[in-house]
């Protein structure tokens, strides 16, 4: 796995670009959008008094053609984060594993087999079952795989994620399968036009942290923020940050 590099280190390599056409939109460069995104990040940071090199920018690249994600590469980005399987194999298999690849989707056990060779973090963990299933899938494929636990905050039934109440029993079972390492947590809100609406749930998926570590179950990483609300998530703390449109343009 190469090493993740922090966008604090990258913030100031960027420079403004021409405008590109993608069909019949005119849209700023990946390498505009990238640098202002860093700049927001790094603004986040500075303003509740946090290093910019905390913080790590996964570029959601669901549905992007591999041709702008490897203008994204091209760019500076280092990480890579897909929803589906089937997507992220046939991309893995054209860009090839010199950037680090996420998974941040709902995982079904029966994708297990692959998510454990194609990823090097999964984001989504959400179940006891599924916990297990890719430990074991990880041990036949003689690998440690970085995974954080998806909480669902909101509690809505469209959205994935274990309850609040059930994640410390995940995490300890997590713990004790040997080719899983737990890094940390993910919760992804209801969306918002007001950013700020989405603060109480970032401040209580940090809270949680907070509390597992109490309990004995002591991660690192906060995985919470998109393209619409990523400084809040910054200024509540957030180590991973996964923004797509932002720095794609909107989806087709």
């Amino acid at each position: 796995m190469r090493a993740r590099d922090s966008v604090g280190n990258k913030c100031r390599r960027y420079i403004i670009s021409s405008f590109c056409i993608r069909g019949f939109f005119t849209m700023s460069s990946i390498k505009e959008n990238l640098a202002k995104v860093m700049e927001r990040i790094e603004r986040a940071a500075q303003k509740v008094g946090r290093d910019p090199n905390e913080i790590k920018l996964v570029a959601v690249s669901k549905t992007v053609e591999a041709a702008r994600i490897k203008e994204a590469i091209e760019a500076g980005i280092s990480i890579l984060g897909e929803n589906y399987v089937q997507e992220a194999q046939k991309k893995i298999e054209e860009i090839g594993r010199d950037v680090s690849w996420h998974f941040i989707g709902h995982l079904q056990s029966n994708k297990a087999k692959y998510a454990v060779r194609l990823f090097d973090m999964i984001h989504s963990i959400d179940s006891l079952p599924l916990a297990d299933e890719l430990n074991r899938r990880a041990e036949q494929a003689n690998r440690v795989i970085e995974v954080m636990i998806e909480v669902n905050l909101s509690k809505e039934a469209t959205k994935f994620g274990t309850d609040e109440e059930r994640v410390l029993h995940l995490a300890k079972r997590i713990q004790n399968h040997k080719h899983l390492s737990l890094e940390g947590v993910m919760t992804m809100p209801p969306y918002f036009d007001l950013p700020e609406m989405s603060r109480p749930y970032y401040i209580a998926l940090r809270e949680l942290k907070e509390r597992m570590k109490k309990e004995g179950v002591s991660v690192k990483e906060l995985s919470m923020g998109m393209s619409n609300d990523f400084e809040i998530a910054i200024e509540e703390g957030a180590t991973y940050v996964r923004v797509g449109t932002a720095i794609f343009g909107p989806r087709k």
